[in-house]
C-alpha cells in the first residue's frame, strides 16, 4: 500500500529506552527580531537572547538552519504576546518577528516520527543507524503544522548530519521501503549531548 505524504515535522514518539512520550516539553521564547515564522514540529537552536515576559525571563529559541545543533523540536505554541497577555486572536503557529512562547520537546533521549521526501529513492530500511539531514518546507498556517521532512539523499555515517535512523515507524499506515515512508529518529547534533558518527 502506498504511505501518504503529509509531513508534519517532527513529532515525539518515544524515549530511547522505550517508555512513552508523556508530553513534556520546557518554555522557551521567540525575539520580535527574528523575522522567521515556526511551526509545530521545527527543530530550534538557541538564539543567545531571552525575553521577559510577564514576570518570567524565557531563553529565545529560533528556527535551525540544517547544520545547526539543536536544542530540540516545537510542540506547542502559547498565545501569550510580548506582555504575557494572552493573544485572543495569536496563530497556531508563531508569526515572523513576533515574541512568543514556545514549547520544546529538548530531551536528547526523545526518538520523533518523520517523513522521507517524497520522490526518489526512498531510504533503504539497511540504513538505520546511518545520519541524515533535512529539508525545510513552509508549515500550514492554518494547522500550525511543519512542512520538515528527511532527505532521502543524503543518509551517512557523517557525524555532522542533522538525524540519526533509527527504525520505520511499526505502524499500519506505513510500508517500510516505499515512498514517503516515516522513520523513528534521533536528534544527532543536540545542544545536550556530544554528536557521534553513524553506524
Amino acid at each position: 500500500m502506498a504511505n501518504l505524504y503529509g509531513p508534519r515535522g517532527l513529532s515525539p514518539a518515544r524515549y530511547v529506552s522505550g517508555a512513552p512520550y508523556n508530553g513534556a516539553a520546557n518554555a522557551y521564547s521567540t525575539a520580535s527580531g527574528d523575522g522567521t515564522a515556526l511551526w509545530i514540529g521545527d527543530l530550534v537552536k538557541f538564539a543567545g537572547t531571552s525575553q521577559l515576559i510577564g514576570d518570567v525571563t524565557y531563553l529565545d529559541v529560533a528556527k535551525a538552519a540544517t547544520t545547526d545543533v539543536f536544542v530540540g523540536v516545537v510542540v506547542g505554541v502559547d498565545p501569550l504576546d510580548g506582555t504575557g497577555a494572552s493573544g485572543r486572536d495569536s496563530t497556531p503557529y508563531r508569526a515572523a518577528s513576533t515574541i512568543r512562547v514556545v514549547w520544546v520537546a529538548d530531551d536528547p533521549n526523545l526518538l520523533f516520527e518523520a517523513t522521507e521526501v517524497t520522490g526518489g529513492t526512498p531510504i533503504p530500511i539497511a540504513d538505520a543507524g546511518l545520519n541524515v539531514s533535512i529539508l525545510y518546507a513552509s508549515g500550514n498556517n492554518s494547522t500550525g503544522m511543519s512542512g520538515t521532512t528527511l532527505d532521502n539523499t543524503t543518509q551517512a555515517g557523517t557525524n555532522t548530519r542533522a538525524l540519526r535512523l533509527v527504525s520505520p515507524v511499526n505502524r499500519p499506515d506505513n510500508t517500510p521501503g516505499a515512498d514517503a515512508q516515516k522513520w523513528l529518529v534521533r536528534i544527532n547534533r543536540h545542544a545536550y549531548v556530544d554528536q557521534i558518527a553513524g553506524v
